[in-house]
């Protein structure tokens, strides 16, 4: 059979532990999630991703995995060449179906292939699986998922409620106020079921949030561009921002500031019950051209009233 190598598709050494290898699922994942990347491989790269985690966190398949990869690597084969497993590799084993079944990061989204396992797969797994034969462990408790799901950042602010599509059904899912990028959301028990009569595993939602040119998010802190006159920078003035909350406040631009001055607007970030983000609104100052004579002589006299001035000196 042609010999798939999990470890190279992950990126990751022959000895990862569990939290390195769901660590290099959730980046990969991010990467190749057909909902939001735009890689022109995106699905065939997640359906490889999905096999191989679907295998290596699981300590049993991985076990079974590691004795045929151990005769593969010692013949120097790479993916996609020819293996024949040791004789008696599959001993004693059995795979029962739901232990960590062909439902991974894709299937949550619809995605008709995120279910399609590798002919390698299917010969070291399918086939236990389909014999019926139970494992001799007592319960096991299904696998644990990951999904991703994109947010707006008022979602952040405000919280969410989403309908998930889901294999034969759908998961309506509460995005609580106060997420922020790259944060995980735990769904009890919404992840694979389990085998044997155990518990049925978790469905771990990561936040992403849509980019925008409008803001720059570093954590829970978001930075929002103020646009102001020359006029407002060099005397000073209050002007009224929306914020990304919707809400309407008053700022005061210090006499005297420069295009990149950040002003600062201590909890009004994205919200936290303890430590909320800050809200920094950077000046950009807009300078209106010189169109009417009127406006030339301004600006002229503008420029003779500071006769010294040189911005590049």
């Amino acid at each position: 059979m042609q010999f798939k190598d999990y470890y190279q598709i992950l990126g990751v050494g022959k000895s990862a532990s569990q939290d390195d290898i769901r660590k290099a699922f959730r980046k990969l994942a991010r990467k190749y999630h057909p909902d939001v990347s735009k890689e022109p491989d995106a699905a065939k790269r997640m359906a490889e991703v999905n096999e191989a985690n679907t295998v290596l966190s699981d300590p049993e398949k991985r076990a079974a995995y590691d004795t045929v990869g151990a005769q593969a690597w010692a013949q120097g084969a790479r993916s996609g060449d020819d293996v024949r497993p040791p004789p008696g590799w599959n001993a004693g084993r059995g795979f029962a179906h739901g232990g960590g079944g062909p439902q991974g990061f894709e299937a949550h989204f619809g995605h008709a292939d995120a279910g399609q396992f590798s002919e390698f797969f299917e010969q070291m797994f399918g086939h236990a699986r389909a014999g019926g034969r139970q494992s001799s462990h007592g319960p096991r408790r299904g696998q644990d998922q990951h999904a991703a799901i994109e947010l707006e950042l008022a979602d952040a602010y405000q919280g969410a409620e989403r309908a998930l599509n889901l294999r034969e059904r759908t998961l309506h899912v509460t995005i609580p106020k106060g997420v922020k990028e790259g944060q995980m959301i735990r769904l009890a028990g919404q992840g694979s079921p389990g085998a044997n009569g155990g518990a049925a595993g978790d469905l771990f939602l990561q936040v992403h949030l849509r980019p925008d040119a409008r803001w720059r998010v570093e954590g829970r802190d978001v930075t929002q561009k103020l646009r102001v006159t020359p006029w407002e920078a060099a005397l000073g003035a209050a002007v009224r921002v929306s914020t990304p909350d919707g809400a309407r406040v008053e700022v005061a631009v210090p006499a005297g500031s420069g295009g990149g001055r950040k002003l600062r607007l201590k909890g009004r970030g994205i919200p936290h019950a303890s430590t909320p983000g800050d809200l920094y609104l950077e000046l950009d100052i807009a300078v209106p051209g010189a169109v009417t004579e009127a406006q030339k002589t301004a600006w002229a006299a503008l420029r003779d009233a500071y006769p010294g001035f040189d911005p590049r000196r």
